[in-house]
C-alpha cells in the first residue's frame, strides 16, 4: 500500500481545510518545494497534490508552483484541482505529474471523461469526494444526489489508474478515516482505491491496508505530528 502525504495549496502556499471549508484554512509552510523534499528524504514515493485555487477557478492556478516540485523533487505527483478541459491535462502531465485526479469534470461530464481516460490510459484518476454516501463537486462547494457506489460502478471499466475517495466529514479532522464506505468501493469495483479525510494514526493506516486499499492521502495529521510519515510507510509495507 502507498502512502501519499499531501500539499493543499492556496496562493502557493501549503494549507490545510477544515472539511473542505475555505474559511477554515491553516497555513503550515510558505515553501511548498521545501515540503516536499521532507516528505521524499522521509521515504514516501508518492506526493499528492491539491490546487486549492484551482478547485474554486475551474482552471490549474498553481501549476508553476507544481512545475517547481516536479523538477526538484523526485516523487511521483498526482495532481487535482481545476483540471477541466484537455488543455489542464495537457499543461500538467507536460509538467511532470504522473497523474491527474479528475473530479466534478468527471461527473458533469461523464462523457468527455471517459473519452479522455481512454486518450491517457493510466494517466488519470477519479476523484470521489463525498458527503455522507453523495458526491460533492466544485471544490466541495456542491452537493449532489449521486452516489458514490454507483458512479463508481460507472467508471469501473474505464483505464484508470485509481479511484481516490474522500469523506468531507472526516478530511481535516484528525478523527479516523470512513473505513466502512472504503471497504464498500474495494468490494464494488475492481480499480486501486485510494484512501482520503481523517488517516490520523498507523493504526488508520493498517486498518486500511487490512481493508485492501492501494494507497491512504496522508495530510493534516503529518502537519500536527499526530502520525509520523516514516512509521506510516513502514505500516504501509
Amino acid at each position: 500500500m502507498d502512502i501519499l502525504p499531501a500539499i493543499d495549496l492556496i496562493d502557493g502556499r501549503c494549507v490545510r481545510l477544515i472539511q473542505g471549508e475555505y474559511d477554515k484554512q491553516i497555513t503550515y509552510k510558505d515553501d511548498p518545494v521545501a515540503q516536499a523534499k521532507e516528505f521524499y528524504e522521509a521515504g514516501a514515493a508518492w506526493l499528492h497534490v491539491v490546487d486549492l485555487d484551482g478547485a474554486k477557478q475551474a482552471r490549474p492556478v498553481n501549476a508553476e508552483v507544481v512545475a517547481r516540485i516536479a523538477e526538484d523533487v523526485p516523487m511521483k505527483i498526482e495532481l487535482g484541482g481545476g483540471i477541466r478541459d484537455e488543455a489542464a491535462i495537457v499543461k500538467m502531465l507536460d509538467a511532470g505529474v504522473a497523474r491527474l485526479i479528475l473530479g466534478s469534470s468527471a461527473i458533469k461530464q461523464f462523457e468527455w471523461f471517459s473519452e479522455m481516460a481512454r486518450k491517457y490510459p493510466n494517466r488519470l484518476v477519479l476523484g470521489l469526494d463525498a458527503r455522507g454516501a453523495n458526491l460533492a463537486t466544485e471544490g466541495w462547494l456542491e452537493l449532489g444526489a449521486l452516489s458514490i457506489l454507483d458512479f463508481a460502478r460507472k467508471a469501473a471499466d474505464l483505464p484508470l489508474d485509481a479511484i481516490i475517495y474522500t469523506d468531507i466529514s472526516k478530511d481535516g479532522m484528525l478523527a479516523g478515516p470512513n473505513i466502512e464506505r472504503t471497504q464498500q468501493l474495494v468490494e464494488t469495483v475492481d480499480l486501486p482505491i485510494v484512501a482520503a479525510g481523517g488517516v490520523t494514526t498507523v493504526q488508520d493506516v493498517k486498518t486500511l491496508k487490512a481493508a485492501g486499499v492501494a494507497g491512504a492521502i496522508i495530510g493534516r495529521a503529518l502537519y500536527e505530528g499526530t502520525i509520523d510519515l516514516a512509521e506510516a510507510l513502514a505500516a504501509a509495507k
